[in-house]
């Protein structure tokens, strides 16, 4: 009889034991065992901080003072804290993991592993330097034009209030909830991390782009570092008997503005004779900075003063990530806020000159009747949502970066109205200057207004031209589109760099992420290297057109169905609740769960519909070229069924259906990642071998005390999640037979 109870006791104990063995430690050990480590860690660098740096650091972060309430630890380390006996058994269990008792000070909210932003200044001008890049200048000015000047900005700001800033403040919380990049979070339904890897392919395209068009502005940038513009006159080798300057070339450059007004007689004269013009920058922009072939196919020749900007810009890139979030944080006080500068500098003298009204009369004139326009609205839609960068995962990544109570839901409407703002703002700067020209060549501002390169790279350089000390205003525009695309460009890096990193997760990726860094940098570069050619100029446009565009609305649209249908708008809500202490406003319940699907439905159906074949000036894009346009775009699309056939093939489960639910569960690992946020349904579970250990420890104290029979709360795994909703509790009987007394 004692051997028989012997040998069940020893049962139970293997089979709980083997359950421990399928689940894994439990975040309760990790936590313990890491904040040893994190700990040692602390204690190292403490040494290396003077006193003014700790003072400093202190000053900064009272700057921008947090409001979200910090919660207690655990409410029971069960979850439920409904019994007297699961209470005791849980004090006890939360003294043998933590040696600390539920409720008392935690220590404070700092991921020393992976590492946070030094101050929420620095989160709030990253995410600004993100969302404000070139479009900014040089598409929502042309946009608002085109569509109806100041009647445009009624449906741009509707669709901002009730798509833009809800999508925003969506992937802000939800980055920040998890604190992991564009794949980790994932873990909320493991079926749908295809889109994160969608997001992953997306930021790849448009960082290898992006980074060429900035060479192109250091380019200009030091070519501006003269007496006298390259693209001022028509006398130059690469120019044609088509081209015509607004500057006459017969004496020397003067600064004076009346010498050169009175020089433009002959210039404009000239254009009104002709024909056909082409203006000095457009033929310096085609045939000697690009030196344009006649197709896209036909690459020729590496532009090696290109090349050599695509270097510098790289190393720019990566030695301001070298540290991740805490260089770039410290960047961004400069490259977030100088180009307010320049726009201010620019607009003041811009509102100087002569015709400078009526190029800002053109651009806010309302049309009234073009509200009625759909395309109108699908135009003001699509900008809000590629302005502000949704679904390209850098919103997710920057957020992962923020402590866990910090208030996204502030810095959301924060960062999203300025973005908006500033791109108003450009939109003056741009049209003064292009309404003095208009003036002074005595024809419409929408014949010498344009938009993307052409007006960065020829239209505005142009209208510089007429300036006095014009070397100084192209060094100061050159130098704000510099710092505007560095600061998207930091982001799609750090995203890409973060996914990594986070999907691997071993110490020592942690340790050498500067490698990874470096690694990606060099990669952009190679992969850019075929931009810089004479087809370059071609290749960016294709990427450019199809890359990022329905693309992104597919995978925005499916991470708000996955969020609010498959994992639940109600837990969400609770999610961010737990995270900033107040749940989100009606408002944005109702925008995330019906308007804002609705509105990127809406911009999907329009992008489908106004579809086009892009074309460069004159140039008609070959079928095949449009094939590998359209194989870029469907690439990020592609890995979102790709992933969940596999995710779904993977799961246990006898048919389809259970394989679908089980692929669609939340991962165990889901929820904040420091332990001292896993409150209520992320209360750390028993679920490790030393818990089990412990709990035959109580029960063998139990029988030296007699006790007959012992009930013991156990979670127990229902479908391998240790989910709230994922777990049943049950009771695991040790029955002490009256023979184990004599055992």
């Amino acid at each position: 009889m004692c051997a028989h109870a012997q040998t069940d006791r020893q049962t139970d104990t293997a089979e709980v034991t083997e359950e421990v063995r399928r689940e894994g430690p439990s975040d309760a050990s990790r936590w313990s065992d890491g904040g040893r480590e994190e700990r040692r860690g602390e204690a190292g660098n403490q040494d290396d901080k003077t006193k003014c740096l700790w003072a400093v650091l202190k000053t900064l972060i009272s700057l921008y003072i947090l409001s979200a309430p910090v919660r207690p630890p655990y409410a029971s380390f069960w979850g439920r804290g409904d019994s007297s006996t699961e209470y005791s058994l849980t004090a006890s269990m939360c003294i043998i993991h933590h040696h600390s008792v539920p409720g008392e000070s935690v220590k404070k909210d700092e991921n020393s592993r992976r590492g946070n932003w030094g101050n929420q200044i620095e989160f709030v001008l990253t995410s600004v330097g993100y969302a404000v890049g070139l479009g900014n200048v040089w598409r929502f000015p042309y946009l608002c034009y085109r569509n109806g000047g100041g009647a445009f900005m009624l449906p741009y700001f509707i669709m901002l209030v009730f798509c833009g800033i809800p999508l925003f403040f969506l992937e802000l919380s939800f980055g920040q909830f998890a604190s992991l990049g564009c794949l980790g979070v994932w873990k909320i339904s493991p079926m749908f991390k295809g889109v994160g890897y969608g997001m992953m392919v997306v930021s790849t395209y448009i960082g290898i782009y992006y980074n060429v068009v900035i060479c192109i502005a250091f380019y200009y940038f030091f070519l501006s570092m003269t007496n006298l513009l390259p693209w001022t006159y028509c006398n130059n080798p690469w120019n044609t008997p088509d081209c015509s300057g607004v500057v006459s070339s017969g004496n020397q450059f003067n600064a004076s503005l009346a010498n050169a007004t009175t020089r433009l007689v002959a210039g404009v004269s000239e254009v009104v004779n002709r024909t056909k013009r082409t203006s000095p920058s457009e033929e310096y922009w085609k045939h000697y900075v690009l030196n344009i072939s006649d197709d896209i196919g036909n690459f020729g020749e590496v532009r090696l003063p290109i090349l050599g900007c695509l270097a510098v810009s790289w190393c720019v890139v990566f030695l301001c990530l070298i540290r991740g979030v805490k260089s770039s944080g410290k960047v961004v006080y400069f490259t977030a806020t100088f180009p307010y500068v320049v726009l201010t500098i620019l607009f003041i003298r811009g509102i100087t000159l002569d015709g400078a009204i009526n190029g800002i009369k053109y651009y806010l004139t309302p049309q009234w009747q073009k509200v009625l326009d759909a395309k109108v609205w699908g135009d003001a839609a699509s900008q809000i949502f590629y302005s502000l960068g949704c679904a390209w995962g850098g919103l997710i990544t920057m957020a992962s970066y923020n402590k866990f109570h910090n208030n996204c839901f502030r810095d959301s409407i924060i960062i999203s109205i300025t973005n908006c703002a500033t791109s108003v703002y450009a939109g003056f700067v741009i049209f003064s200057i292009l309404g003095f020209m208009a003036h002074h060549l005595n024809v419409p501002v929408s014949e010498v207004a344009d938009h993307g390169p052409g007006l960065a790279f020829v239209a505005y350089p142009e209208a510089l031209t007429l300036l006095p000390i014009s070397p100084l205003w192209s060094l100061l525009f050159f130098f704000m589109l510099i710092l505007l695309g560095l600061g998207t460009q930091f982001c799609l890096l750090e995203t890409l760099v973060t996914a990594i990193v986070d999907e691997i997760g071993t110490d020592w990726i942690i340790r050498n992420k500067t490698i990874v860094t470096l690694s990606v940098a060099v990669a952009g570069f190679l992969l850019g290297v075929p931009l810089t050619t004479q087809a370059g100029i071609y290749w960016l446009l294709l990427m450019d057109n199809y890359a990022a565009s329905f693309s992104l609305v597919i995978i925005s649209c499916i991470m708000c169905i996955c969020i609010m249908y498959i994992y639940g708008h109600r837990n969400y809500f609770k999610d961010v609740e737990m995270m900033l202490g107040f749940p989100p406003p009606l408002f944005f319940k109702v925008c995330w769960r019906f308007i804002s699907p609705v509105i990127i439905s809406f911009i999907l159906i329009f992008t489908v519909i106004q579809y086009k074949p892009i074309t460069y000036n004159d140039y008609v894009y070959p079928g095949w070229s449009l094939a590998i346009g359209f194989a870029m775009a469907l690439s990020s699309v592609v890995c979102i069924p790709i992933y969940a056939l596999y995710k779904i093939s993977r799961s246990p489960g006898a048919t389809f259906r259970e394989r679908l639910k089980y692929a669609c569960r939340s991962h165990p690992k889901w929820g904040p990642a420091l332990q001292e946020h896993r409150t209520g349904r992320y209360a750390p579970m028993a679920s490790s071998e030393d818990t089990v250990e412990a709990l035959l420890a109580i029960y063998s104290l139990m029988m030296l005390k007699d006790e007959k029979i012992v009930s013991i709360p156990w979670p127990v795994k229902k479908g391998g999640y240790t989910h709230s909703h994922s777990y049943t509790h049950t009771i695991v009987h040790f029955t002490a037979h009256s023979d184990l007394n004599h055992s």
